[in-house]
Formats: structure tokens, sequence, C-alpha cells
């Protein structure tokens, strides 16, 4: 048959042997494509947002004990770039797992190093030397999968520059087994002796409180600069039963008296321990739980602070102030107190109030206070406002008040005072309070100044996109309080009269409904708005929606661009403010949800990142289809000889 038609067979070898290397071609072709598939399908995966990109995972979940053995943690692969995750932050990076075997104050220290970059920040066992320097004593071997953290992997050449948090942490605890070891008396000491290793070895930061364990102390712990306390949620700093402190010593304060800076305390509990130290009064100065003098860069968070006789947070005379996140519950002062401080914020703080305010600045500027909710231990002893911002001397001119629920306070949901010698306009000015919730606040019986917002001796004070519901007295009031006692003596009841005239309160865009009588004196109280002082204070009322107050509207106001009409809120009940579509007052206040513009442009910018990919990915289908339907209809031709030759 060769020798018949050699011309056509040979054709077909040929034909088939070029086949075969389109084929291969084609195969490492489709393998790109395929792989460059995959990748455009992973570039959103479908649980991983930004919001939820946080320790949890970013932790490497499979370091185990099986894959972090000797034979893959060579030098190569231990480098630092492996070792640190960097998006490890001061506050999420502790080190759980070092004990008292391994990280002592007796073994922090390297005497006998000799190697030029084996230094103190980057050995933690004493007795390592060069010679025993090796691969294998990075691994212990009785390590078990808990301890096989990150944490555990410290690479020789490590220095100081370049360690992460983790390896930064003294631990505190009652084990046994901790740096420190606290027996529930007088565990100061401990928690001292730590703060002040931490404070002589700069390459440690942090000390750490293990719980669940009760610390109770007897004297002041003190914290340096560059410096984090921190716990978990059940470690407990508790006051002893009968301290018999004098006025003015704090639970947690300064090491150095003339100041600190860069000083994080956060995670656990402050117990007060109000009941057995009934001795001594409240909010005259004893027992505050923390407090800091001319100090800066400063945060409080995430703290449980409790049953106390004064201040949560005592800042004086500081600046960079930060406090959040926090959960006070009756103190026997100011959960937040700023005295002459600069640069305050405070948000996402929950706060029950027993004696004076959730938050306070006085003679303090550049304040934010905001995404608080405030409430009040309903007492005889419940006392003051949720918010107070007060200046008797310095300039209060940027202030900024917003996004806050205030609810059954026992003074006035927010008081804005300035009082003492007179003072210049740009001296008490400019104060913004707005999308704020006030409802049920000033229910106290034996004080006359209660309400929704209290003002005096300000000016230019702009009120704005508030809702006030079932207020006591009035929403927003001209007046000041008399006969009142003054912190921190409370034995004078000095004038809190404002000294000049001129003072003007804007008060637009709000939403005022069912405001009910005051409880002490309730003869012409229960308007919407009060003027008690038309010699020195205005307002400027726009705009705004009143309905339903018991006693009208206006005192000594009054207003040409309001409306009176129900609001037609969600539910009210439930205190819902959010306004039904057919609302009257549309624009007036502020309501919480993202409206359904902007929640739309998000979902848009979603879908259309989706689609992007999906495109991208039905792009690529297509082309394998049509390289196949090629390769297919070459094959044929290629296969289809003609044999008439």
């Amino acid at each position: 048959m060769n020798e018949k038609h050699p011309g056509p067979v040979r054709q077909i070898i040929e034909k088939i042997g070029l086949s075969v290397l389109i084929l291969v071609f084609l195969i490492l072709l489709g393998t790109f494509v395929f792989y460059t598939v995959q990748s455009y399908s992973s570039l959103i995966p479908s649980n991983y947002t930004q919001s939820n990109l946080t320790q949890s995972n970013l932790i490497q979940s499979n370091l185990t004990q099986s894959n972090l053995t000797q034979s893959n943690l060579t030098q190569s692969n231990l480098t630092q770039s492996s070792l640190i995750q960097p998006n490890f932050t001061q506050s999420n990076l502790t080190q759980p797992n070092l004990t008292q075997s391994n990280l002592t104050q007796s073994n922090l220290t390297q005497p006998n190093l000799t190697q030029p970059n084996l230094t103190q920040s980057n050995l933690i066992q004493s007795n390592l030397t060069q010679p025993n320097l090796t691969q294998s004593s990075l691994i212990q071997p009785n390590l078990t999968q808990p301890n096989l953290t990150q944490s555990s992997l410290i690479q020789p050449n490590l220095t100081q520059s370049n360690l992460t948090q983790s390896y930064k942490t003294v631990y505190v605890g009652d084990y046994g087994s901790e740096n420190f070891t606290c027996d529930g008396i007088d565990d100061q000491v401990e928690i001292n002796q730590a703060l002040e290793y931490v404070a002589e070895n700069p390459q440690f930061t942090t000390v750490y409180l293990r719980g669940p364990n009760t610390y109770v102390i007897s004297d002041s712990i003190f914290i340096g600069s560059q410096t984090t306390l921190v716990g978990d949620p059940t470690a407990v700093i508790k006051l002893k039963d009968k301290a018999d402190w004098p006025v003015g010593k704090p639970l947690i304060t300064q090491m150095d008296w003339r100041g600190v800076h860069g000083v994080i305390i956060k995670g656990f509990e402050i117990d007060g321990n109000h009941d057995n130290n009934e001795d001594k009064k409240k909010g005259l100065g004893y027992y505050n739980m923390i407090h800091f003098l001319n100090s800066r860069d400063i945060q409080v968070h995430d703290m449980y602070m409790h049953d106390g006789h004064g201040e949560g947070l005592k800042a004086d005379h500081s600046y960079n102030i930060q406090f959040y996140n926090n959960n006070v519950y009756k103190l026997g002062h100011n959960g937040l107190f700023a005295i002459s401080c600069q640069n305050v914020e405070a948000w996402n703080n929950t706060i029950t109030c027993r004696t004076d305010s959730g938050l306070r600045a006085t003679n303090s500027n550049h304040i934010k206070f905001y995404d608080n909710l405030i409430d009040s231990f309903y007492h005889w002893s419940a006392g003051s406002s949720g918010i107070l911002i007060e200046k008797t001397a310095g300039t209060v001119n940027d202030v900024e008040i917003y996004n806050n629920t205030i609810h059954n306070t026992y003074g006035p949901g927010l008081w804005l005072i300035g009082w003492s010698e007179s003072y210049s306009r740009k001296e008490a000015q400019n104060v913004h309070i707005y999308h704020n919730i006030f409802y049920s606040t000033g229910t106290n019986p034996n004080i006359d100044w209660v309400g929704g917002i209290i003002t005096s001796g300000f000016y230019d004070t702009l009120i704005e996109n508030n809702i006030f519901d079932g207020v006591y007295h009035a929403a927003v009031i001209h007046m000041y309080p008399t006969g009142t006692h003054i912190y921190p003596t409370y034995d004078d009841h000095p004038n809190l009269s404002p000294t000049g005239t001129g003072y003007a309160t804007i008060v637009r865009n709000n939403i005022i409904v069912n405001t009910r009588e005051r409880k002490k004196d309730p003869e012409g109280t229960g308007y919407a708005v009060i003027n008690y002082l038309p010699e020195t204070q205005t307002f400027v009322l726009e705009n705004n929606c009143l309905y339903n107050n018991s006693a009208g509207n206006y005192q000594n106001c009054t207003s040409t661009t309001d409306i009176y009409a129900d609001p037609l809120f969600v539910n009210q009940n439930e205190h819902d403010y959010c306004l039904k579509p057919d609302s009257p007052c549309i624009g007036a206040g502020y309501t919480f949800p993202i409206s359904s513009e902007t929640f739309e442009e998000k979902t848009t910018e979603s879908i259309e990142s989706n689609e992007i990919i999906t495109e991208s990915i039905e792009s690529n289908e297509k082309t394998i289809k049509s390289i196949i339907r090629a390769f297919v209809s070459q094959m044929r031709k290629f296969l289809s000889v003609d044999t008439s030759e």
C-alpha cells in the first residue's frame, strides 16, 4: 500500500505529527487560561471584605506542631517577612504563650552574648550564646499544638526595630508560671514590678494581666511612658475593703509626676468597691480609677469600670486623650473628666451615671463626643447631666457633640455653661450639637435644672437635626442653676450666671415632641423651648418640627418657620425615630439608617465589581471554547486527505 500510495500516506503522517504539536500547544495554552480564570474568580472571596479582615483571620491557622518542625524551619524560610504580619497592630498583638520559665526577670538580660547582632532586644533566653544558637534550638521539642504560635518563632538576628508587639510583653497572673505572680493580697506590688521592668527595658512595651483573676490592690498602680497595660476581660483590678486612702489618690496613675506619654490602658475590669469603702463620700476626689496630669497621647478603651467613688478617667492639663469602647457603670463622679485639656475624643461608650456626668470637659478645647449611649442610675444621688461642657477660663470654641443617644438622665441630657469671670466672644463659641437623640431626660425630682439641653454663657451655639422625645421641663432651655454645689469641694454655691450679653443659640431642623412638666415646681414647664434669660440670651428658631408638647411650644421666644405636626415616627414606643415616608418632618430630624440612595450606591458598586469579574470569567470561557472549536476544525482539515494522487 505504501508503494501504491506513498504520497497520501506521507501526507497523513506529516499532518498527524503537526496535529500532535498543535495539541500540545493548545493544552499548554488551555492550562494557562484555566489558571487565569481561577485567579479572576478569587479576586473577591465571598466571605472576605475589608471589615472582616481582623486579627482572627490574619493569624496563620496552619501553624501546627506537625508542620512547624525542624525540617521545614530552615534559615532560608525563617525570615523576618514570614514571622511578622504587617497588619498586626499594638492593640491586637499579645503574647499569650510566654510562661515564667522562658520569660522571667532573671533571664531577660544577656551578659554572655558574644555574637554582635544577638542583642537584648532579640533574645529571650539569657544562656543563648553563639555556639548554641543553631537551627535546632529554635524549637522546643515539648511544644504542643496550642503554644506553637507565631510568637515562639524568634529569629536570632531580629533586632529591636523589627520585633513585633507579641515579643514585647511581660505577664502577670496567679498561675505560678507567669513572669510576675500575684496572690490576691497587695497585688499592686507585682503589677508595679512588671511596669517598672518595662519602663527600664524599652524593648518591652506591654504588661498583660491574666484572667480570670482578681488583683486586689492596697496602693496605686504606676505606669510609665510608651507602655500598654492590657488584660483579659476576666482580669479585675479591685480596690481593697476599707482602703482608707487620702483624697486625690487614684487606683492607676503616672510613674513620673512630670507627666507621661504614649500610654494605653485597655481590655480589663476595674472594680471601685464602693460599697466596702463607704466611709468616703462620692464625687470628692476619692479613689479615682485612672488619673493623668500634664500628659499626652493617652488611650483608655475596652474597659469595664464600675462602682467607684470618683472619676473613671481624669485627664488634667493633658492633650490627645481618647476614651472609647468602654462600659462605665455607677461611678461616683464622671466617666471621663477632662480639665484644661486639648484634643479630647470619646466615642462608642456605654455609660450609666450615678453622681455626676457621663462625659465632662471643663476649660478644654477641640472636643469630640460621639456615638455614646448615656443614661442614669435612678437614685437620689444620680445627679447631673449626661454630657457637661463647662467654661470658666481659657478658650472653648471647638466642640462637637453628635450621634449620641442620651436618655433617662437624672439631670439634663446635655449641659453647656459658661460662667465666672468675663470673657470675649471667641473664648466661648461655636459649639455644635447635632444628630443626637434625647428621650426622657431630666427625671430628677429634686432639682429644677432638668431638660434636654440647658445652655447659658456661650455664643453662636448651633443645635440642629436632633430628636427630643418626652423630655422633662423643655427640649432646649436658656437657664443656669442656682444653689448648685460645684466640684471639687461642693462647699459653696457660686453664682453661675453669665457675665456678658448677646449670647445666641441657633436651634434648627430639630424634632421636639411630647415634652413634659418637670417634677420639681412643674408649673410653667413642659414647653418645647424656654428662655429664662431673655435679657442676655436669644434663640434663633428655624424649621423645627414641634408636636404634642404639654405646655405649648415657646416661652420667651418664637419662630416663623417651625412646623407643628405629628412627625410620624416608625416606632416611637421602641425609640425607633426613623420617619415614615409620608412624614411632614422629612429633613427636620436626623434618622440613623443609611438612606436608600447610599445603600443603592454601595450595592451598585458591589454588583459592578462582581459583573466585571463575571465578564472576565465568561470572556475566558468563550476564548477556551473558541480554541477548542478551532482545534477540532483544523484536525478535520489535516485529516481530510486527497487520495486522488
